[in-house]
């Protein structure tokens, strides 16, 4: 197939290539799959990733995804079956699978995607139509009970990038889920003692989890106190000179705060309170497992939690917006491949020109990679891609054109080891 010149609509996958070369995409997969780069395996695996990064993980059923170059993307002259696909996912485990997260994880801290300072807890549940018997849970006290499929993630909100997921049946609470995401996170950035802060919703504030990240982490906690009435009692016992005035109508305070009946060590309320006395006010606590400035915590810090959910906005659909299966260790694999496709496509997005870099990744898929027309060819040592309609083509230009040259320059091999070695470069006309 190399031989001949392919053409295709499909070709837009290797503009992933280049940054699969800078991430180590290839060692990653070869090292899940526990198998050598001249088998199969590894190649089956990035055909995962990269179905992952065109959004659309059934599209071989739909169509067929043969003769226009995706199969080439992935090293292999065919697209391989559903059932090959499940017998390679159904061969790994869970821990495999939180051993690639915890490797990407290193990997991306130490290229600069994220600096780990502030990193979002953030519980992603999924709705599931399975016929299993299953606990069913709420979305608030008014809704409805409904079987989910539980995820949950941790988010740098300064970049908006995900450090890693853990992956659960409907049964575990946060209180439980909790420790093995802590864990990950803690071997992906392993911080000193007060360096991160975890910055967690109302859900998060437990007894046992905070006991488990004052005593078995390095990390800070930061959760809304619920108003129950240890709380309020606390509050109304704060006199308004207890308060620091940051600007008109806002102040803060800290207060020391035990857990009742916990074995959490003593933690501090922060309080921030809204009005100018003697007027009316309002009081809201969070619990914070240090001490720790309040008053940036509280508003510029806590705020940014909310990026978690531009997050999922932008990239959920790249493997994290269904439950296809219930199979903990499939779906487990499935979703930590995925990661390696969202930080290919967070690195393609910072070479792109805007508006194109805040294109959700679905749209990214249906306008880049699947929407170019191109052909590949092989010239001596290189595989050659051009494109014919690519949008902003001058600035796509600047970053792909000369890649044999570039990407030594970075400390990067420009070879592509499943492509026999063949360096890669690409044209637009």
């Amino acid at each position: 197939m190399l031989a001949d010149k392919v053409s295709g609509n499909l070709v837009g996958t290797f503009l992933l290539l280049p940054e699969h070369l800078r991430l180590g995409t290839w060692e990653l997969l070869c090292g899940w799959s526990r198998r050598s780069g001249e088998r199969v395996e590894p190649r089956l695996a990035l055909q995962i990733v990269h179905e992952a990064a065109l959004c659309n993980h059934a599209l071989r059923r739909v169509r067929s995804l043969s003769q226009r170059g995706f199969e080439l993307a992935n090293g292999l002259p065919f697209v391989a079956s559903d059932p090959a696909i499940h017998r390679l996912l159904d061969a790994h485990t869970l821990d495999e699978a939180q051993a690639l997260q915890i490797a990407l994880g290193r990997i991306r801290r130490a290229s600069g995607h994220f600096p780990g300072r502030l990193v979002a807890l953030d519980p992603h549940r999924i709705r599931s139509y399975s016929r299993r018997q299953m606990r069913r849970r709420k979305d608030g006290p008014q809704g409805q009970a409904l079987k989910v499929s539980q995820t949950f993630f941790a988010v740098d909100v300064e970049t908006r990038q995900p450090l890693g997921f853990t992956l659960t049946s409907s049964g575990p609470s946060v209180t439980q889920a909790s420790p093995e995401l802590l864990r990950m996170v803690q071997a992906i950035l392993n911080p000193s003692p007060g360096q991160t802060l975890l910055l967690a919703d109302t859900e998060h504030y437990a007894d046992d989890l905070i006991a488990h990240v004052q005593r078995q982490t390095p990390f800070d906690l930061l959760t809304p106190a619920p108003r129950h009435s240890r709380v309020t009692r606390a509050l109304e016992a704060l006199p308004d000179a207890a308060f620091t005035p940051r600007w008109a109508g806002f102040a803060t305070t800290k207060t020391p705060f035990g857990l009742e009946d916990s074995a959490a060590e003593p933690a501090l309320l922060f309080v921030q309170q809204e009005g100018e006395p003697p007027g009316p006010t309002t009081r809201r606590a969070f619990l914070c497992t240090a001490d720790r400035p309040e008053a940036d915590d509280l508003a510029q810090h806590y705020p940014l939690r909310w990026h978690a959910e531009e997050f999922f906005n932008l990239d959920d659909a790249l493997g994290w917006d269904k439950a296809r299966t219930l199979n903990l260790h499939i779906r487990y694999g499935l979703m930590t491949l995925a990661l390696l496709a969202q930080a290919a496509v967070h690195q393609l997005r910072q070479r792109l020109p805007h508006p194109l870099r805040t294109w959700t990744a679905e749209h990214l898929a249906t306008a880049l990679l699947q929407g170019l027309d191109g052909d590949l060819r092989v010239c001596g040592d290189t595989l050659l891609v051009t494109y014919y309609n690519a949008p902003s083509a001058d600035q796509l230009r600047r970053h792909f054109s000369g890649l044999p040259d570039r990407l030594p320059r970075e400390g990067v091999d420009p070879r592509i080891p499943w492509l026999y070695d063949l360096k890669l470069d690409f044209r637009f006309r």
